[in-house]
């Protein structure tokens, strides 16, 4: 880790002069507000030294000539929705917020496109697309409190990502401001370009380590007019898993397939006051088809009944709005029995995916901990959310740590990863060192070092600079 300087008043001075006086918090209160992200652990907490809340582009690249001038360590911040401590300030120093920047600049129907500042929600940039008779395919889980430019930085996925593919599959273009301060616009409205290196491509998913973007071109498609939301409960958990394969192979081109276990159907019901169909025993395969014609629907809906029967559901219903409701409050569900918790987002080849769930739940029975399991099963992205309970914090800490360290070898075995769309943050560092072969390491290390010479941006995420 680099040695930083600490925030003085003459930094402060300086920040107030880029961004105003009132947009400069260094107030207990502020800072105790940014200690931390969706993280609970107070392990993972670090006060930040000043908050800055800039207006501009301008505003965002003066203040990263002061954090490089002065030492500082700066961490962007879009609207805190990690779960993989990405937007903790592990460094302390400087918190930088993308609030202000929250405008939806342009809607362009012939090029199909929208322009949009960094820190516009997602779901007003879905909702205005639809609007429009357009749809804008990113669509992570926390959408309607997440921002566009923590989407990107992330790489977020999301419930329609099997058919659509993540938020870099939605970009044309990004507004940066490098680590050093400066400015670029990366890519471009174009439909190929073998035009260099895809930088854009580079600073999308980097987590705010090689570039804070500012502002983002978002590739816009046609409005499916027709939609189906199917419910397929299973009783037996290798019988839910067993039927994505046979989706896919199908040729439906899903635009979802969420898997629930049955933890996280009883949790997630009992937060939301909702109970359906075989609440006590259910696993749950939400599946949504799109078309542009009602007769495609009509056909994909009667593929969709045969399949899941065949496969196994003991039921096959339309999906409402309170399985969704049930689905988006599955995290949120698990603090209720647990107050300290970790979510891994594993990913592994979609062929592998019931191996992996029903190896780890095995696994996991050595252990004391809770093991809760939804997917989205169409791309194969795992979450697991492990909750303390009431073990003590030197217990959780062994099996936490034991338990990772075989679910993590194991995973890599299949041809996995340690992330599908939360990132690594802070919170995986030390696996995605330990795990990532060290030639790709070097060369993440060395694309760091010679864009943030200082080591200044979002310092203590992915990996240590060395």
């Amino acid at each position: 880790m680099m040695n930083y300087k600490p925030v003085t008043e003459e930094v402060l001075e300086a920040l107030r002069k880029a961004v105003g006086a009132e947009y400069v918090m260094t107030d207990p209160e502020t800072l105790d507000k940014y200690k931390t992200d969706e993280e609970t652990d107070p392990h993972y907490h670090h006060l930040p030294e000043v908050v800055v809340m800039p207006a501009n582009t301008e505003e965002v690249a003066a203040v990263m000539k002061i954090a490089n001038e002065f030492d500082v360590p700066v961490t962007p911040r879009s609207a805190g929705t990690s779960v993989s401590c990405g937007a903790v300030p592990v460094c302390g120093g400087i918190v930088l917020l993308m609030e202000r920047m929250d405008k939806i600049l342009e809607l362009n129907k012939e090029g199909m496109y929208m322009v949009v500042e960094a820190g516009a929600r997602t779901l007003e940039i879905q909702e205005y697309a639809n609007k429009e008779g357009f749809l804008y395919a990113g669509d992570p889980c926390s959408a309607d409190s997440c921002l566009i430019g923590g989407n990107i930085a992330t790489n977020a996925g999301g419930n329609k990502a099997v058919r659509y593919g993540t938020t870099r599959n939605q970009v044309y273009s990004v507004e940066v401001v490098t680590p050093t301060g400066d400015i670029v616009t990366l890519g471009s409205t174009l439909k190929k370009n073998s035009t260099g290196y895809c930088l854009e491509q580079l600073v999308m998913g980097s987590e705010g380590t090689l570039g804070i973007i500012t502002k983002a071109t978002l590739k816009l498609l046609p409005l499916c007019p027709y939609k189906l939301d199917i419910l397929a409960i299973f009783t037996e958990l290798d019988k839910a898993i067993g039927v994505v394969p046979n989706l896919i192979k199908a040729g439906l081109n899903p635009t979802s397939v969420e898997f629930m276990d049955n933890g996280f159907v009883r949790s997630a019901s009992d937060y939301c006051e909702l109970k359906l169909p075989h609440y006590e025993d259910g696993y749950y395969v939400i599946i949504t088809v799109e078309t542009f014609n009602e007769e495609e629907l009509e056909s994909k809906m009667e593929q969709l009944d045969e399949i899941c029967t065949e496969s196994g559901a003991t039921d096959v219903l339309e999906a409402d709005e309170r399985v969704w409701k049930i689905r988006r409050n599955c995290l949120e569900s698990t603090r209720v029995l647990s107050l300290i918790s970790t979510s891994d987002d594993l990913v592994v080849p979609v062929d592998k995916i019931a191996e992996c769930i029903e190896h780890l739940n095995e696994v996991s029975k050595k252990y004391s901990f809770k093991l809760l399991c939804l997917a989205h099963a169409g791309d194969g992205n795992l979450h697991f959310q492990i909750l303390k309970c009431d073990l003590s914090e030197e217990e959780w800490e062994k099996q936490l740590s034991e338990f990772h360290a075989e679910a993590y070898a194991y995973v890599y075995s299949l041809g996995g990863r340690l992330s599908g769309e939360h990132g690594i943050g802070a919170k995986k560092l030390p696996a995605m060192e330990k795990y990532t072969d060290p030639v790709e390491m070097k060369m993440m290390r060395a694309i760091k070092a010679a864009l943030d010479p200082k080591g200044i941006l979002n310092p203590g995420k992915v990996f240590n600079v060395r």
